[in-house]
Order: C-alpha cells, then structure tokens, then sequence
C-alpha cells in the first residue's frame, strides 16, 4: 500500500515586497539619521 504525501513545499522563496520593504526601512533609517547629524552639526555650529 503506497502513502501519498504532499510534496514538501520549496525553502521558502523571497518575495519581493518584503525585499522592497527592508529596502525602504534601510534607506529611512539612512536618512533619519543624516538628518539627526544635520541637526547637531547645525546646533553645534550655531
């Protein structure tokens, strides 16, 4: 008698959105803190 099992699934494939996400996040995170470093360049030379 033969068991029929599913097929395992595929390691999980990454999907785009999430890369396009962290992607975001990284480049906000870039930015915020550039911005904070403007600011105390700013505040320092004021």
């Amino acid at each position: 008698m033969t068991s029929h099992r599913a097929p395992k699934p595929a390691a999980a494939p990454v999907h785009p959105l999430e890369r396009t996400v962290t992607a975001a996040l990284v480049l906000a995170v870039i930015a915020a803190l550039a911005w904070i470093g403007g600011m105390i360049y700013t505040l320092m030379s004021w």
